[in-house]
């Protein structure tokens, strides 16, 4: 008889270290058990990011910015981070060049326009779709790293960082697109592969395109089941709901021919039967421009969309209840002051397995703000929800659209990679007690220091502030929220790059980074019995 003598600590660091997700927690440490509160937390030694092909339009062009902070604890060893190009599969019906007037070859392709690669501008890598050599290498954490790109027809990418690059490590992807349909500023922060993802908002009316970009990071196949809620339930499907995506690949899907039916506020789900996908959403207004839709947190029976902006115009509310039971929310406005109830819609009504839509109109008023949903009250558990709000800003042909979806609490820190000179705000938002943050602006791209800030956010209300800027920076710098003390908080960053008239925005939110693990002390060895 031979014994091996496995300790449960030792197994989840090398869990940890293999996949870099091992026993993540969520919410905030207040609301952590005792066990997970005595475990010690590591960082992760290994993160995924996926990216989405940007655009196919001829006059568009994509910024990238890569960056990890420096974190106290971790050490400085060997490790890398960057990206590589996904191979592209699609047809005429669900090619996004199709929207975009891009020219396309006999198999639907983008023809040669897969094979523009990053431009290299003296701060980047440079590659192909189908190279091998890495987009945005890191060389050092705390500094963030830039490149440009003429997005007609650049490949989604796929990157890995391990070592002293994997905690925290996040890529922004900027696209400004001049004319034509979709115009406007498209951002959204490269995400991780994961089995499982909610888009409350998305389109299949005719006056929108929306893509849902699926992309597979393995070396096998994936499959996917996309399915879509409307106000009356499931919509039925005239196609195939089940997506194949070859390894290393990615497919865009146009929502609209997964379906005959045409509503302007539905919910998709993506659920990966195979394997794990990245997926993102690409809405393209014939009228509002466009932007990138980002998955909503998971189901909650409270949730929180941060940092509605001050002049919005419009402001639309998309809310599904996945579980058996109704959802029966109370709506509220948390302000700079306050919260307050907005008036006409102090609550909401959501069917089980059905999608609910308001229009709020000018919600803010000319204040900044952020939406609170939690039960109204009632007999029985509460139902959890999915939500995003679909806003607007500037009026007639001047306007312009980004997505914000209900995000998680920061639990320790998140960051925002992209930031300019001018045009970022960041939106904080504590929806219980009040909490004490650190924010730091990193190096810029092209050199500078970093600048740190504390901030303490009451109860109840949001912050919208300008964030630091790095000392004697220059270039794209990144920005890092970290929870010190008090009740949960939420954050979002909006970047501002107004064009001829048109307030072009895009709105990323900022969810806990996931930068640690947390591992539980080993109460006793786990043995494995082997019989000769």
């Amino acid at each position: 008889m031979n014994r091996t003598t496995l300790s449960l600590i030792g197994a989840v660091t090398a869990l940890a270290a293999v996949t870099g997700v091992a026993a993540l927690t969520g919410g905030s440490s207040e609301d952590a058990d005792p066990a997970a509160k005595a475990a010690t937390r590591l960082p992760v030694q290994r993160s995924t990011l996926l990216c989405p092909a940007p655009s196919s339009s001829d006059v568009s062009s994509t910024t990238y910015t890569a960056y990890t902070p420096e974190r106290d604890g971790v050490e400085a060893k060997d490790g890398t981070a960057g990206l590589l190009p996904a191979e592209s599969h699609s047809d005429d019906v669900s090619d996004p060049g199709a929207g975009d007037g891009g020219s396309k070859d006999d198999n639907g392709d983008n023809g040669d326009k897969g094979d523009k690669g990053a431009k290299d501008g003296g701060k980047g890598g440079r590659t192909s779709q189908g190279g091998d050599k890495p987009v945005l290498p890191l060389k050092e954490p705390g500094k963030p790293v830039t490149t440009d790109e003429d997005s007609s027809g650049a490949p989604a990418l796929i990157g890995t960082a391990d070592g002293r690059f994997a905690p925290g490590w996040t890529v922004q992807q900027t696209t400004t697109i001049d004319a034509g349909s979709g115009r406007g500023l498209l951002g959204t922060a490269c995400t991780a592969p994961d089995t499982d993802f909610w888009f409350p908002g998305v389109s299949t009316d005719r006056d929108r395109q929306d893509f849902v970009h699926l992309t597979n990071p393995d070396d096998v196949a994936a499959e996917a089941d996309l399915k879509i809620y409307g106000p009356s339930g499931r919509l039925n499907a005239s196609t195939d709901e089940s997506i194949t995506i070859p390894p290393r690949s990615t497919v865009p899907v146009l929502l609209s021919t997964l379906t005959d039916q045409r509503s302007a506020g539905v919910t998709l789900r993506v659920t990966a039967r195979t394997g794990r996908v990245g997926a993102a959403v690409q809405a393209v207004d014939q009228k509002a421009g466009g932007d990138w839709l980002p998955a909503s947190a998971a189901p909650s029976t409270s949730v929180v969309i941060p940092g509605v902006p001050k002049d919005a115009t419009s402001a639309r509310l998309v809310v599904f209840a996945p579980g058996s039971d109704d959802a029966d929310l109370k709506v509220r406005l948390a302000g700079p002051n306050n919260s307050i109830t907005p008036a006409g819609h102090e609550s909401l009504h959501v069917k089980s397995g059905m999608t609910a839509a308001i229009d709020l109109g000018d919600v803010t008023k000319g204040e900044p703000g952020s939406l609170l949903l939690t039960p109204e009250g009632g007999e029985g558990p509460a139902a959890p929800v999915v939500a995003a709000l679909q806003v607007t800003r500037g009026k007639g042909g001047d306007q312009e659209t980004a997505f914000i979806p209900a995000t998680g609490a920061i639990e320790r820190s998140a960051t925002a990679a992209d930031n300019r000179s001018k045009g970022s705000t960041l939106s904080l938002v504590a929806p219980g007690a009040t909490t004490k943050v650190r924010v730091t602006a990193s190096a810029g791209a092209d050199g500078g220091s970093p600048v740190s800030k504390t901030y303490e956010v009451k109860g109840g209300t949001t912050q919208a502030l300008e964030p630091p800027h790095p000392s004697s920076g220059k270039g794209p710098y990144a920005v890092t929220v970290e929870r010190l003390s008090g009740g949960p908080v939420h954050a979002s960053r909006m970047l501002e790059l107004p064009q001829g008239g048109v307030p072009m925005f895009t709105i990323q939110p900022l969810p806990d980074d996931r930068g640690t693990v947390a591992v539980p002390e080993a109460g006793q060895d786990l043995s494995v019995l082997n019989d000769d």
